[in-house]
This record gives C-alpha cells, sequence and structure tokens, in this order.
C-alpha cells in the first residue's frame, strides 16, 4: 500500500491495516484528540490507508490553537511595558492577535524572549529582580505540571517579580463538549497518551459510558495511531463503549501521583475560553488562592481588551471538526505559514498547518513542501 515503507515495521502496518479493512462494515467517524497525532497522521497518510468507511477528524487538541484571542491579546499587552521580559514557547510567537503578535511586539521593543521550560522564566526573575518576568502558561494536562513547579518555586523562594499568565485546559470537558454538541458526528475518540500518562485514565469510563463512545489512550507513532483506530473499529462494530489502554509502555490508570499532586495544590478547575470554540465549564486551571498574588492578569490589570477574529479565517470549525482545512477558502492562498490568519496555521500541532506542510490540498497528498518554505 501507498506510504507503507515508511513504517518503523511495514509488515505489521500492513497486519493492522487489514485487521482494520476486515471489520468495519459501516461508516464511523473517529476523532484524533491531539494535534500531534494529527500531525503524524497526515504525515504519512494514514487516513488514505483506511477504508472509505472509517473517517477522521480532527480535534481541538493544538494547544497554541485553542488559547484564546483575548488571552493573546492580554500577551501581548503585557508583553508591551517597560520593565516586562515576557518568556514564551517559540510556537507562540507567531500566533496572530487583533492586528498583531508578539514578534511584532519584540520588533517594536518589547523584551519578548524564547525559553524552553518555565524553570528557565524563573532563573531569568532571580537574574533580574528589578523586571517583572511573565511566563505565557499555555497547554494541556502535558504541560500544566512544570508550570505549576514554577509557581511553586517562586513562591517558595520568595521572588515577587515572576508571575504566570494561565491559559491550561483540560481533555475530558472537551470531550464533553464535542459530544453535546448539536452537529456531533464523532462516534469514538483516540485519546492523547502524553496527556493520559500524567492524568491517568479515571476520567474517561464515565465519558464513555455516558455517551455510548469508545475512548482508546493511543500515542503517536503511525503504529500507536493504527492500533487506536483497529480497536476504536472493533469496539464499534462490537457495539461496545469502553476505555481501553493502546499506550501502556507510558500511559497508567493513575497517571503521575507526583505530577497530580502539584497541579491540586497550584491550580484550581475553572470555565475557560476555547478559541474557536467558546467558553467549556471546568475545562480549564487557574491559580489556587494561596498563589493569586502570581497570576499576571491581575498583576497587570489587563482589562479592556476587545478582540476581533479575521472574517475569513474559519479554524473554529477547524477545531470543532466540521470542517477539513482544504475545505476553507483561505487555505493556502491569503492563509499561510508566512501569512496566517488563524492559531491553526501557525502552530506546529495545528491541522491547517500539517495539510498545508504535507500538501494535503486537496484531498490528496504529494511530496511535503521544502522546510524552508515554513517558519
Amino acid at each position: 500500500m501507498k506510504y507503507i515503507e515508511e513504517f518503523q515495521d511495514p509488515e505489521l502496518a500492513g497486519k493492522l491495516l487489514e485487521d482494520i479493512h476486515a471489520t468495519v462494515t459501516r461508516p464511523w467517524a473517529l476523532m484524533e484528540v491531539c494535534g500531534g497525532q494529527t500531525h503524524s497522521i497526515i504525515r504519512h497518510g494514514i487516513d488514505q490507508l483506511l477504508p472509505e468507511e472509517v473517517e477522521l477528524i480532527h480535534g481541538p487538541g493544538c494547544p497554541v490553537c485553542v488559547t484564546p484571542l483575548e488571552l493573546i491579546d492580554k500577551a501581548l499587552e503585557i508583553a508591551s511595558r517597560p520593565g516586562v521580559i515576557f518568556c514564551s514557547f517559540g510556537d507562540m510567537l507567531r500566533v496572530p492577535g487583533t492586528g498583531r503578535d508578539l514578534f511584532q511586539v519584540r520588533a517594536e521593543g518589547g523584551d519578548v524572549r524564547v525559553v524552553y521550560s518555565p524553570l528557565d522564566a524563573l532563573a531569568l526573575a532571580r537574574e533580574n529582580p528589578d523586571r517583572e518576568v511573565v511566563f505565557f502558561g499555555i497547554g494541556f494536562e502535558t504541560t500544566a505540571p512544570p508550570n505549576a513547579m514554577a509557581v511553586h518555586l517562586a513562591a517558595r523562594e520568595g521572588l515577587r517579580n515572576f508571575s504566570l499568565l494561565v491559559s491550561h485546559v483540560r481533555v475530558p470537558p472537551a470531550i464533553e463538549a464535542i459530544m453535546n454538541a448539536p452537529h456531533c458526528r464523532v462516534r469514538a475518540f483516540l485519546a492523547a497518551g502524553h496527556v493520559c500518562s500524567v492524568m491517568g485514565t479515571e476520567e474517561y469510563p464515565e465519558l464513555a459510558e455516558r455517551h455510548r463512545v469508545p475512548i482508546v489512550v493511543t500515542g503517536f507513532e503511525p503504529l500507536d495511531i493504527l492500533e487506536g483506530i483497529r480497536r476504536a473499529v472493533r469496539q464499534l462494530e462490537a457495539g461496545r463503549a469502553t476505555v481501553e489502554n493502546a499506550y501502556q509502555r507510558a500511559v497508567v490508570p493513575q497517571g503521575n501521583p507526583a505530577a497530580r499532586a502539584m497541579l491540586d495544590e497550584v491550580f484550581t478547575t475553572t470555565d475557560r475560553g476555547w478559541r474557536g470554540i467558546g467558553v467549556i465549564p471546568d475545562s480549564g486551571w487557574r491559580l489556587a488562592p494561596r498563589f493569586g498574588e502570581f497570576d499576571a492578569e491581575h498583576r497587570f490589570s489587563v482589562t479592556g481588551i476587545t478582540t476581533r477574529e479575521p472574517a475569513a479565517c474559519r479554524s473554529g470549525e477547524v477545531l470543532q471538526g466540521l470542517l477539513k482545512p482544504h475545505e476553507c477558502e483561505a487555505f493556502g492562498t491569503t492563509c499561510t505559514p508566512r501569512t496566517p490568519l488563524g492559531a491553526t496555521m501557525v502552530s506546529s500541532e495545528g491541522a491547517c498547518a500539517a495539510y498545508y506542510l504535507y500538501r494535503r490540498l486537496g484531498g490528496t497528498t504529494s511530496a511535503p513542501l521544502e522546510a524552508s518554505t515554513v517558519d
């Protein structure tokens, strides 16, 4: 089959695909939650190797993509202020806010720095006691524990010039919102293995039972994804809806107890807005009251922010699985990685970026674009 020689174990990949083709008897729509899984699927043409009855819907599992526009604009406002060192992971710098991005703020004189860990930002706070150091804390359950640790250490050391701009979101409430949406076509989920390596699988059985939807915890390599799809299709065809762990080399039911304890200490759950989707109840974290002084939103009193999404951008529909990226009129024309309209074209985990990078321009796949064309 096409692309199968790219797999780590072509023979095993062939057996998994044969099983899927032999098992499926009717149409099923599966959603991979994680943007990293989306990129693996598109890069290796996995969706094109599947029987036509199995459709993969790309979910809102890109942390950069779902960070609300309002919070991006707050980040821009804080980063523009004198005396502030604003720290972020690199993929946030090109995410468009209302009219500009963090790269532009840096070009205008703002001290915006790319770091590889919140602990790097904490080190900057120690080295610059006369400056305010702010770390942009985004992401799902995977990145939340180190950000919680940074706040914990700042409190323990008395670093009052460090703060966190928090935009953490949680997967289970998002699954709940997707299943409750009026036009939902999803019949099974591939859950993100790295999220479950932190949080475990204890929140998923209730979701699976209530919505009669199989949830298979899946890794990120092509064979992992094929195995997740195989198990989900087998459940659907058998009329079952349970949680299966197909990523046991990294995931145990209880997750990482130390990481979860740190999250429970530093954060508390809250309603959170998702870019392109809206507010999902209890879908995020905010700093617990005892750590409230480290909340950058409160420290800098960022208010009066008005946001405006580009009218031509349909990334919200992409994030909800209602639209494939190449079905957007702006895709690949007015919206490219160099001139993005929305975060799904910017992020290394965004579905639009995956379709552009691997030339999935209209349902077909050809060779990837040269690396120099995508920043």
